[in-house]
């Protein structure tokens, strides 16, 4: 069986239905929106052996802005709470944000990845680098949320190919 850009859609909607709408009550109308279904939105997904979904999350490319990414909608199921799935998933989504839209300059490759963290959980966004943009706190989805941003650059040869939806 094929696991395409559909079925990774498909069962990355499954973990954030899980984590956003079951666990925090984010209503469904919000979760799901158009940007899922643009050719530039990258989604990952990470299995169990099993081939059970486990962990998912989203890089938003934006034509207009070169080497700036959004990263969003980051879910791990609570079984997978605390074993570093999250921090492998932000590490997977930053180098699709490097391969998709990094800036390319003097033999590196750059982008600045920002984010929308819920204030729980801006703590894990830290211990992966982030750092907090205004400090200003704002809801979403009746969430207190702050911007954090970061800026990844690598040297060397940038990948050929744009990365697709995948599976990590």
């Amino acid at each position: 069986m094929s696991r395409g850009p559909r079925l990774t859609r498909c069962a990355a909607a499954d973990v954030r239905l899980e984590v956003f709408v079951d666990e925090q009550n984010v209503p469904f109308v919000e979760e799901i929106d158009a940007r899922d279904f643009e050719a530039s939105t990258i989604h990952l997904l990470a299995r169990g052996a099993d081939g059970t979904p486990l962990a998912t999350g989203r890089i938003l490319l934006d034509p207009e802005h070169p080497g700036r990414v959004h990263l969003g909608r980051l879910a791990v199921r609570r079984v997978c709470r605390g074993t570093g799935l999250g921090a492998r998933m932000v590490a997977a989504l930053e180098e699709a944000a490097l391969e998709g839209a990094g800036a390319r300059g003097d033999g590196a490759v750059s982008v600045t990845v920002v984010l929308a963290a819920q204030e729980r959980a801006m703590g894990f966004y830290g211990r992966c680098g982030y750092e907090v943009v205004s400090g200003e706190s704002y809801l979403d989805a009746g969430i207190p949320h702050q911007d954090m941003a970061k800026t990844i650059t690598r040297s060397g040869e940038p990948a050929d190919e744009a990365p697709s939806d995948g599976e990590v």
